[in-house]
């Protein structure tokens, strides 16, 4: 779809009376979102926000959140959320680099020097017209070998991303979408901008999992969620579930086709908007095949890609550094096979380290554990040793009851020797940071401490 206008005042051309935001205390048809967005956008203008600014947005999901989305969105500047978490020493490293005007913290008190904006409402609204090729967003990377790059993506390479998974997933009128990914992610910005092109609904709840769903059709989740959820025996609204984050046993995909809940899942990548390949979950380890607008090729075993979705390039002192080589490819790191056009993520090229002359490839290891069901996360890192060069070491994320003794004997007939790791440890709650992804990077500087 081609928008001529704002995206959300497309909808209340269209939709005005519809719902479009569904808050816990409050709902805003398309009609008074539009009213709420300008009020803001003006407000923001009168603080001196000007079309092409970059502004921090440093906020967990929450109503004020998502409509300072919007509001910046029309007052054209390019947004840089951040994770309220993320130390404020890595924060200030960074911003010197990303040449920014504002900051709106709606979740703490910290600026870093920039001129500070308030979520305030102003009448008068200067009109800016809508630019599909206007910068909208400065996503981070996970950083998991350095500093987090800054990926920023053209409104319409995030609309061209909502566009091809919604070629596989359904959603449209009548349908509702639950915000359960943070903004500051790209997964959560993938639903954001779902729900503007398809001109649906999207909550935005902070009641817990369960309650949030309660007349949502579409959710993003890990496998634990949904187990939790099909478990608990509650009724459900649920139509598709996009599914991430782990290994996802076909058990789990058949017991939600049995309640009429369709699963799928994917691979995707900050600098391309969220998915790129996906597929119906239905068994198997691959990831699908590339999306519309998505292109992909193996070289040496790394996967290559370009898309229609993909960043126009990482942030660097006011200007964009290409992602592309020279054949005008972005070269991803990972290790990926295909199999009939269908993708196998093996894992991360950086990834890779040897134990006495063994390739150990950590997401290989990881696939094996988390099938046990009382693990939500686990990583595989390398710790030095004068004897095999390196050791594989399980850092496990699970629920209350696991035990590590246990769990490491249950793994024993799972792996090959050289995989078996020589400790295993429980993933401290700091490292979680709040976010989607943790950093590896840091993993191994805790794991070397312990």
């Amino acid at each position: 779809m081609t928008f001529a206008s704002w995206p959300w005042r497309h909808w209340r051309a269209r939709r005005g009376g519809e719902t479009a935001l569904r808050f816990d205390g409050e709902t805003l048809s398309w009609a008074a979102l539009c009213q709420r967005i300008d009020l803001l956008a003006a407000g923001f203008q009168a603080q001196g926000v000007k079309a092409e600014d970059g502004v921090a947005l440093c906020s967990r999901n929450s109503p004020e959140a998502v409509l300072a989305w919007l509001a910046l969105l029309q007052c054209g500047a390019r947004i840089l959320p951040l994770n309220p978490r993320l130390p404020a020493s890595l924060v200030s490293e960074l911003m010197p680099g990303l040449t920014l005007r504002h900051m709106l913290n709606l979740d703490g008190q910290a600026h870093y020097g920039l001129p500070a904006l308030r979520l305030q409402q102003a009448e008068g609204y200067r009109e800016l017209a809508w630019r599909a090729d206007r910068l909208a967003s400065m996503t981070l990377t996970s950083g998991s070998t350095g500093l987090p790059k800054a990926a920023v993506h053209r409104c319409s390479a995030h609309l061209a991303s909502a566009e091809g998974v919604l070629c596989l997933m359904p959603f449209g009128e009548g349908d509702s979408w639950l915000l359960s990914l943070p903004l500051f992610h790209v997964s959560g910005q993938g639903i954001f901008w779902r729900w503007l092109l398809a001109g649906a609904e999207m909550v935005v709840s902070e009641r817990p999992l369960a309650a949030a769903l309660a007349h949502c059709t579409h959710a993003s989740l890990v496998p634990t969620q949904l187990w939790r959820l099909l478990n608990d025996n509650q009724p459900l609204a649920l139509k598709a579930v996009l599914l991430g984050g782990a290994a996802i046993p076909a058990e789990l995909t058949e017991q939600a086709a049995a309640k009429g809940i369709r699963t799928f899942c994917g691979y995707g990548l900050t600098e391309f908007a969220s998915t790129v390949c996906a597929r119906e979950a239905n068994g198997g380890d691959d990831v699908g095949t590339p999306l519309p607008g998505r292109e992909l090729r193996l070289v040496d075993g790394e996967i290559w890609l370009r898309a229609t979705s993909m960043a126009a390039g990482y942030w660097r002192n006011g200007s964009l550094v290409p992602l592309v080589n020279a054949e005008g490819w972005f070269a991803t790191r990972d290790r990926g096979e295909l199999h009939e056009g269908r993708l196998r993520v093996i894992g991360r090229l950086d990834n890779l380290f040897f134990s006495g002359g063994e390739g150990i490839q950590p997401e290989e290891v990881e696939r094996i554990i988390v099938q046990h069901p009382l693990v939500n996360q686990v990583f595989i890192v390398p710790l030095d040793d004068a004897e095999f060069g390196q050791r594989p070491v399980a850092v496990v994320d699970g629920e209350a009851g696991l035990e590590i003794d246990a769990l490491a004997a249950w793994a024993k007939d799972k792996l090959a020797g050289f995989q078996q790791p020589c400790r295993w440890l429980r993933l401290p709650e700091t490292m979680k940071a709040g976010g989607i992804k943790v950093s590896r990077h840091q993993l191994k500087i805790w794991v070397a401490g312990q």
